[in-house]
């Protein structure tokens, strides 16, 4: 009973954002994946400054 009664609050919510209807990705992400992905991004990054640092 509860779902079906969805209140709009006013927008002053000191920034909190309420979403009712969630939204299904195709594609989604683990958190470790994601971090893991930025750990190569910055491998990445460290190894092209060390093997020219004119750039």
């Amino acid at each position: 009973m509860a779902k079906d009664n969805k209140i709009r609050m006013p927008s002053g919510q000191g920034g909190l954002t309420r979403y009712f209807d969630e939204f299904k990705s195709k594609i989604e992400f683990s958190p470790g994946a994601v971090i893991i992905f930025c750990v190569i991004i910055m491998v990445i990054i460290i190894v092209l400054h060390v093997w020219s640092p004119l750039i």
